[in-house]
């Protein structure tokens, strides 16, 4: 069955995958861990760090699950929904783990460990050593942990789906979270599950060893899964997004004053770091309620640029740490100072994401590598070699854009 399609959660994707290439620009200027660091870190940005630091990933995993239900829906069973995620995922993963990942690690270990060989000499002796380096090892994924995540993810689910379940699954879903439960019940379980029976700050990026981790992101997958169908759920984050963002703003509040009050390498008291615990938890799921809601309230809507966009966000999630690291490690040298290099790596970044994008989706043998479907028949189309629609064309594909249809995203 076709799925009604949702333009506000395609713009919430692109908007997610915007976020986290901004977030990771902005690591090289905080005083926080990260490949390649600016001379001087700004100590004050932690702070704005902390608007997103939260909510990104558990964003990017509901939206994942939400394209998940589309797309198996689309694929006309298990077995064809899962042969083509390990396609769409396993060959970019693997791509990006021997060609695109290799130059974060030379510069991190050659800027903050003093490795003196060449890039080249890199590649062909120590990175694929299957051993560390003054702590770093290597090979390694680095951003890319978040697809081999969602493959195992998503792997879990075609399990689920070939095992039998009550017909009236979705129902249950719709009953648990519609209205205000969709915004109460999970963050109650972030609480419980990350706070009270463990505690965790942060991600290991340790497929095997992250169980805290999988404990939050699956269920977060899984309730992305469950929207896609569920109009009860769906119109429960319109109505209650306003809450939900009051409650996401109070809890950045709570966040934001710890770090004020502790900054840098201070760290508070355990009790007020248990509070500052709660409030991530907190705001990790109210955001994505409200960001949720607002995208179906307001963003509803499609655009010309959306299908590319929609297209492209990959791909540049892909590159776009490369191209940051690569970019810093060029800039630091100048000693143009921090506000400087921000001003230059953004666009810089945002440049060459896209001609990744625009070059690698015209070469047909590169596109599965980039995450792209091969074009049909192995040929490189080109736009302007079509012939131009006729008016009564272009009206029949106005109204088959228009119906119900999966997001292929």
């Amino acid at each position: 069955m076709a799925m009604e399609r949702h333009y506000g959660m395609d713009w919430l994707r692109i908007g997610a995958f915007a976020v986290l290439i901004l977030y990771h620009t902005a690591m090289v200027f905080t005083p926080w861990g990260f490949h390649v660091k600016t001379a001087q870190p700004v100590d004050g940005l932690a702070v704005a760090m902390l608007i997103t630091n939260p909510w990104r990933l558990m964003l990017l995993f509901v939206v994942s699950g939400y394209a998940s239900r589309a797309l198996f829906a689309k694929s006309g069973g298990v077995g064809r929904f899962m042969t083509s995620r390990a396609s769409r995922l396993l060959i970019p993963l693997l791509f990006g783990v021997v060609v695109m990942v290799p130059p974060q690690s030379w510069v991190e270990l050659v800027t903050q460990h003093g490795y003196t060989r060449d890039f080249g000499y890199f590649l062909l002796h120590d990175y694929f050593a299957f051993a560390a380096i003054d702590g770093v090892g290597l090979p390694t994924w680095n951003h890319l942990w978040f697809v081999g995540y969602l493959f195992t993810y998503t792997a879990a689910l075609s399990l689920l789906l070939v095992l039998p379940r009550p017909a009236r699954l979705q129902a249950w879903f719709d009953a648990a979270f519609g209205g205000w439960r969709a915004l109460l019940i999970p963050a109650v379980y972030l609480v419980l599950s990350q706070v009270v029976f463990f505690h965790r700050w942060s991600d290991s990026q340790d497929l095997i060893h992250d169980g805290v981790a999988h404990l939050a992101y699956f269920p977060a997958f899984l309730f992305g899964f469950g929207l896609a169908r569920s109009k009860p759920v769906m119109a429960g984050l319109v109505r209650w997004w306003k809450p939900a963002a009051a409650l996401a703003v109070a809890s950045y509040a709570v966040g934001a004053g710890v770090e004020l009050t502790y900054p840098g390498d201070l760290y508070p008291p355990q009790w007020l770091g248990e509070i500052m615990l709660v409030a991530h938890q907190l705001q990790s799921w109210s955001a994505v309620a409200a960001l949720i809601g607002l995208a179906e309230r307001y963003l509803n809507r499609d655009a010309a640029i959306r299908p590319m966009l929609t297209e492209a966000v990959f791909p540049f999630y892909l590159i776009h740490q490369t191209v940051i690291v690569l970019g810093e490690f060029a800039l630091k040298p100048l000693g143009i100072g921090a506000a400087a290099e921000f001003a230059i790596l953004v666009p810089a970044t945002v440049a060459g994401c896209w001609a990744f994008y625009l070059i690698g989706r015209e070469m047909n043998w590169l596109r599965p590598l980039i995450g792209l479907r091969r074009r049909p028949g192995g040929a490189t189309a080109r736009r302007h070699d079509r012939p131009l629609p006729s008016l009564v064309d272009s009206r029949a594909r106005r109204r088959r854009r228009d119906r119900p249809q999966p997001d292929l995203a």
